[in-house]
C-alpha cells in the first residue's frame, strides 16, 4: 500500500481524497467515472476553468451555487446570457466572481452551440485508448498535461473556446473518466 492511501474511514484511496470529507465524497463517487452529456460535460469544463489558480475544494463547495447561477449549465441557456446576466454573476458572492472566467463560460456556451458535433463527442475523441497508459503508482506520477490534453485544448480554442489550456483539459479528462488516474492501491483503481 502507498503511504497516505488509508482514509479515516478505513478505505484506501488516492491521498488527496483523504484530505477533506468533501474530497472523499467526490473521489469515491465522481472523479474518474465516465461522464457523457452536453450539460454535464459543459459543467465540468466550466468548473475546471474556474478552478484554475484556486483550490478544487473551493469550487466543489460552491458547485450548487454555480449550477443555479449558470442555468444548470445548459449551454443553450448560458449562450443567451446578456450584459445584465454578467452583472448579476459579478455581484453573486456565492460563486467565484472572476470576470474573465465568467465571460469565458458565456463564450464557451456560445462556442458549444456552434459546434458541428456534440460537445461530448468532441471531448471524448481525445480520450486515449483503454489500456494504453500505466496506472500511476503515486500522485507524483500523474502528469499535469498530456499530448491528448494539449490537442484537446488546441481544438477547443480553434472552435472559439476560452480558458481551456492543456492543464484544464487534462483535469477535465481525469474528472470525467477519459483517463483513469486512480493510483495503485486505491479502491477505485480498476
Amino acid at each position: 500500500m502507498n503511504a497516505g492511501l488509508r482514509g479515516p474511514d478505513g478505505l484506501d484511496r488516492c491521498a488527496w481524497g483523504n484530505t477533506a470529507p468533501d474530497y472523499a465524497e467526490y473521489h469515491d463517487r465522481e472523479w474518474g467515472v465516465p461522464l457523457r452529456g452536453e450539460a454535464a460535460l459543459f459543467e465540468r469544463l466550466t468548473l475546471e476553468a474556474f478552478q484554475s489558480g484556486l483550490s478544487w475544494l473551493t469550487i466543489l463547495r460552491k458547485r450548487e451555487n454555480f449550477r443555479a447561477a449558470f442555468a444548470g449549465f445548459v449551454p443553450e441557456r448560458v449562450a443567451a446570457f446578456t450584459g445584465d446576466d454578467l452583472d448579476r454573476l459579478l455581484a453573486d458572492a456565492s460563486i467565484v466572481r472572476n470576470r474573465a472566467k465568467i465571460e469565458a463560460t458565456i463564450t464557451n456556451a456560445r462556442a458549444t452551440r456552434r459546434l458541428d458535433v456534440p460537445l461530448d463527442e468532441l471531448l471524448w475523441s481525445f480520450a486515449p485508448e483503454a489500456g494504453t497508459r500505466r496506472r500511476p503508482r503515486t500522485m507524483t506520477d500523474v502528469p499535469a498535461t498530456t499530448p491528448e490534453s494539449t490537442a484537446m485544448a488546441k481544438e477547443l480554442k480553434k472552435h472559439g473556446f476560452a480558458f481551456v489550456g492543456p492543464t484544464t483539459c487534462y483535469a477535465l479528462m481525469q474528472a470525467t473518466g477519459m483517463v483513469d488516474d486512480h493510483v495503485c492501491g486505491c479502491f477505485r483503481a480498476a
